[in-house]
């Protein structure tokens, strides 16, 4: 995995704009391996990794048992990526990576609330989609034949943890958040791994993955920058709750030539 640490704003357009079609993810520390949200709650509290599967399995049990009292069309529970995505958007650990198709999007994420040093992962999406990078040890293991929105295909590919594998995409029904963040998600075929561990055993002439370090001096730029553009926590959640979020920057934010009364 190549890394480039940034001298500023301008660097990380320039070096984003050369990488037409990627996928990207916004970490807050740059210390933070690249792992789901569910390994690292296994990893906290379920020091027996044999327990994994099973726990994993169980919270999805769970939730597809009780979330249809919430829900106006229960029957996307069925389906187990849109189930994952449902859980996922409300908070809850599972497997899946939030990515997105805008470099300045992730950006937003890394920086929003970073505190140090953070980080941009772009993922090589074209060369997975097109089959130039596969699995060395499966390289049969397309991302066709994987492809998780066939019903089986989780059971058959994911959640038994045997194949080292990745897949992105989104659910055939995507939701207004997942719109509004050019989202798209990278699955996981093991949970026990990073996802840089699990691109090294693939076969590709092409990098695959590409880690930009946003040093702690860059956030303020490239804030209003954003801010500009419309990259907001207002735009990025619709409704009330992302409006409320995004007021932060309105508090951090300096505007040149503000005079009171006056709205930016």
């Amino acid at each position: 995995m190549q890394t480039t640490i940034l001298r500023d704003w301008a660097q990380f357009m320039t070096l984003t704009s050369t990488l037409d079609g990627w996928a990207f993810r916004g970490q807050q520390n740059t210390a933070w391996q690249l792992e789901s949200s569910l390994t690292r709650y296994l990893r906290a509290y379920a020091d027996d990794q044999r327990q994994w599967r099973a726990r994993e399995e169980r919270a999805i049990r769970v939730f597809r048992r009780k979330a249809h009292n919430f829900l106006e069309h229960p029957g996307l529970l069925d389906n187990d990526l849109r189930c994952l995505a449902l859980m996922q958007h409300h908070g809850a650990p599972t497997r899946l990576l939030d990515f997105t198709k805008s470099p300045f999007v992730a950006a937003f994420f890394a920086l929003e609330r970073a505190t140090g040093d953070a980080a941009v992962y772009a993922l090589n999406t074209p060369a997975l989609y097109n089959s130039r990078a596969l699995p060395k040890g499966d390289p049969g293991l397309t991302r066709d034949v994987i492809d998780p929105r066939v019903q089986g295909h989780f059971d058959q590919y994911f959640f038994c943890n045997r194949h080292e594998v990745i897949w992105f995409g989104e659910p055939t029904e995507m939701d207004d958040r997942l719109i509004a963040q050019s989202g798209t998600f990278v699955v996981p075929g093991v949970i026990d791994r990073p996802l840089a561990r699990i691109l090294d055993d693939y076969e590709s002439s092409e990098e695959l993955l590409h880690k930009v370090i946003l040093p702690a001096s860059v956030p303020v730029d490239a804030m209003k920058w954003l801010y500009r553009m419309n990259i907001t926590n207002a735009s990025l959640f619709p409704g009330l709750d992302g409006l409320a979020r995004s007021i932060a920057v309105e508090l951090e934010i300096v505007w040149s030539g503000m005079t009171p009364g006056h709205d930016a």
